[in-house]
């Protein structure tokens, strides 16, 4: 296993010098670099039905390249769907990084670098998985196998919900894996229980016909930015919970997250008062969350003494399981309506509609997760903590609307000090070696139909 681990690690080093990224103002050639990088790693390992596939986005353009690899179940064997993406996140501001972006450099036992946990790990987890399984059970277990890497997960999935629309065949599975989650801290694995949904989208404040002299008239109109924070503050009570009337919210997750924790985990400063109630486990996974991620407002730099006409501000609304998208979004709304006369003092606020997706929760007492559950206690050597998840993965819900029938395992290779989307990312290569062993474990398990002890 030593040895297949050193050289899972040299080929995700190799997958971290790639820029891969599917957005639309980098370079579509290292994206698809990063594809046939990934399906030469698969084609290494003996698959010989790789493909490169790719489908467009409801635009009409070209969506990303994704790599779908297949192994056929013998006949009374299951077949395992694994999933992980190859794009990444753009790198940001180079000088908050310590080392090169896309040079992997392992220090402390940690290997940085962007997408090195975020998901070329995922990637690498589950070629890691594959060869370690071969090495025992040799090439031909019978353990049907299909391999789904995708290549726009970090752009929003744009062409996913036609990619398994027209793949359909291609992809179906009695157990689904996706490797894009994160385990409970160093040293402590973690099943992926429950995601909460999403709904995003825009708050519009207007109040004047054009800009005017802030001086001349000032005191009797209130300025757009000025309305649009009053708006913006009826969306919290005063303990910080979200105000919106008629959002599903539960007090029922039984995971302790200690205080201390979590304040380190999420870098909060000294002094500053967690918000919501109940505990907070159930404050990140069974109930709603309300952000305002991004204002449009004119810049100090470029501020000039006028009062502004319009201002807008981007909101993303996070939905405990349970929780339909559209009825959260039609809540919302009407809590605007309702606040708009008094916090916008009459001034038109607008709402307009963004991404949804649905909330996530899984049947952990069915086979494949109590097989997974044995499987990451068993590699770790510590039981695994069945956590929720306060973000989304929005495709989630398509996999569950389309292949009903397969059971969906959500794993993942980050811990809370991954820093995915951030500068610094970094996999914790202990970890990195248990994910990939506890893979292992469960492919092995679903090919002989028992876990040991059952």
């Amino acid at each position: 296993m030593a040895a297949s681990f050193a050289g899972a690690v040299e080929d995700l080093t190799r997958l971290v010098a790639i820029p891969g990224i599917a957005w639309d103002a980098f370079d579509a050639a290292e994206l698809e670099r990063s594809a046939e990088a990934v399906a030469a790693l698969i084609r290494g390992i003996g698959l010989e039905d790789v493909q490169v596939l790719r489908v467009n986005k409801p635009n009409g353009t070209p969506g990303g390249p994704a790599v779908v690899a297949r192994k056929p179940a013998a006949e009374g064997k299951p077949t395992i769907l694994l999933y992980a993406h190859h794009d990444v996140q753009p790198p940001g501001e180079r000088e908050l990084w310590e080392t090169e972006p896309f040079d992997a450099v392992e220090r402390h036992g940690r290997l940085y670098g962007r997408g090195a946990a975020d998901d070329k790990a995922g990637v690498l987890a589950h070629v890691g998985a594959l060869r370690a399984v071969q090495d025992v059970l040799g090439q031909d277990f019978g353990l049907g196998v299909t391999l789904f890497i995708e290549g726009e997960e970090e752009a929003g999935s744009p062409s996913f919900r036609s990619f398994l629309e027209t793949h359909r065949e291609l992809l179906r599975a009695d157990v689904i894996v996706v490797a894009d989650s994160s385990n409970w801290k160093v040293g402590v694995p973690a099943l992926t229980t429950s995601l909460r949904g999403l709904v995003d989208g825009t708050i519009t404040v207007r109040v004047l016909d054009h800009a005017v002299h802030s001086g001349m008239f000032g005191g009797p109109v209130l300025d757009a930015p000025t309305l649009l924070a009053r708006v913006i503050a009826t969306l919290h009570d005063v303990d910080g919970a979200v105000a919106v009337p008629g959002l599903v919210a539960t007090d029922t997750a039984t995971v302790d997250y200690p205080e201390g924790d979590f304040r380190a985990d999420a870098s909060v400063l000294d002094g500053v008062r967690l918000a919501g109630n109940g505990s907070l486990a159930s404050r990140l996974w069974t109930k709603p969350a309300l952000s305002i991620i991004g204002i449009d407002a004119p810049s100090v730099a470029l501020s000039s003494n006028t009062l502004q006409p319009t201002a807008r501000a981007k909101f993303s609304m996070r939905l405990a399981p349970g929780q339909d998208p559209q009825a959260a979004f039609d809540a919302l709304q009407a809590h605007l309506a309702a606040v708009a006369p008094t916090a916008a003092l009459g001034a038109q606020v607008l709402l307009t509609p963004g991404e949804q997706g649905q909330a996530f929760a899984t049947d952990t007492s069915a086979p494949a997760a109590q097989a997974a559950l044995w499987a990451l206690g068993a590699a770790w050597g510590t039981s695994a903590v069945e956590t929720g998840v306060g973000g989304s993965i929005p495709f989630v819900a398509d996999l569950t609307e389309l292949f009903p029938e397969a059971q969906i395992l959500i794993t993942g290779v980050e811990d809370p000090d991954s820093r995915a989307h951030s500068a610094n990312e970094s996999l914790h290569l202990g970890d990195f070696q248990h994910t990939i062993l506890a893979e292992a474990l469960l492919l092995a398990t679903l090919n002989g139909g028992t876990r040991p002890g059952a």
